[in-house]
């Protein structure tokens, strides 16, 4: 299974590679368009509102966040809305702030809330990584459940370069699960011609367009006088520091699933949280015929 979240991968998927490469791509949807059907959905009942009374606008790191968005697939024919009206970057973000003479460090902080009602006390993370912590996850929660074994510290071992890196639950010297993460296209490129070999081992990898992923997206703040390299490492040490939770056990989520969505495998959750994709057929003209 390849993971689904990243659009810039998926554009090049349905483009690219098509109806050989969409069966093995997860059809959860990306966290953005989860919160889209959320608030348009969830919040909009909760709110007594319909959902094109609701604009929703989400930040976000990478500029393949608006394509995503814009798909027809999110968009409510019955209201005429999206399910994310805007996406605007992090680098938008900062310029729209200094357009307006406003520095962050003068505003006064106010409590954050949630989609999902009542307020938070603190920001909260995932573990896993700055690109979503789908491999991390999806591994601890596999091991439980498939082979009742409760994973701790996950050890990554890097291959050709630290943006491909596999992840590997054995018992007794035997694999029982093996992961990998693929982050940029040159890696991408080559766990699909592994794929299309019949040679790519793996049972869940972590597919990302952007070099590191994406924390390194091309919508985000670049900073004056600092190597990328600096800069990047700056950004994973903040990303990291908020405290991480496991989503089964945040109870605002068990709260979500079992009166809203109607279970963990309701057909409301399939259809609330899940997508389908599609493959892109290339036009022939006088310059991609073979002669």
């Amino acid at each position: 299974m390849l993971a689904s979240a990243c659009p810039g991968w998926i554009c090049y998927a349905e483009k690219t590679h098509g109806s050989f490469i969409i069966p093995h791509i997860s059809t959860t949807k990306s966290p953005q368009q989860v919160m889209g059907s959320l608030v348009k959905g969830y919040f909009a009942e909760q709110k007594h509102l319909p959902p094109d009374r609701i604009y929703h606008v989400t930040v976000m790191p990478c500029y393949d966040k608006k394509l995503e968005a814009s798909r027809p697939d999110f968009f409510n024919q019955e209201y005429q809305t999206r399910d994310v009206d805007c996406v605007i970057t992090t680098g938008e973000v900062l310029k729209l702030l200094e357009q307006e003479g406003v520095s962050l460090p003068d505003v006064d902080p106010s409590p954050l809330d949630t989609v999902l009602g009542g307020a938070e006390e603190e920001l909260g993370t995932h573990g896993g990584g700055g690109s979503g912590g789908f491999l991390e996850h999806t591994f601890r929660h596999a091991a439980r459940e498939l082979f009742g074994i409760h994973v701790g510290s996950i050890r990554y071992k890097p291959l050709k370069n630290k943006d491909f890196q596999e992840v590997t639950l054995e018992r007794d010297g035997e694999v029982l699960l093996q992961f990998a993460l693929a982050y940029g296209f040159r890696n991408i490129q080559n766990l699909v011609q592994k794929l299309k070999r019949g040679k790519c081992p793996y049972h869940y990898v972590e597919v990302m367009a952007c070099p590191s992923g994406c924390l390194n997206g091309g919508g985000q703040i670049k900073l004056e006088g600092e190597s990328s390299k600096e800069e990047l490492q700056q950004v994973e040490r903040l990303y990291q520091s908020p405290r991480a939770e496991i989503p089964e056990e945040n109870q605002a989520v068990r709260e979500l699933y079992q009166r809203w969505l109607g279970g963990w495998a309701s057909g409301r959750a399939q259809e609330v949280l899940h997508t389908r994709y599609h493959a892109v057929e290339r036009e022939n003209s006088a310059l991609n015929i073979k002669w």
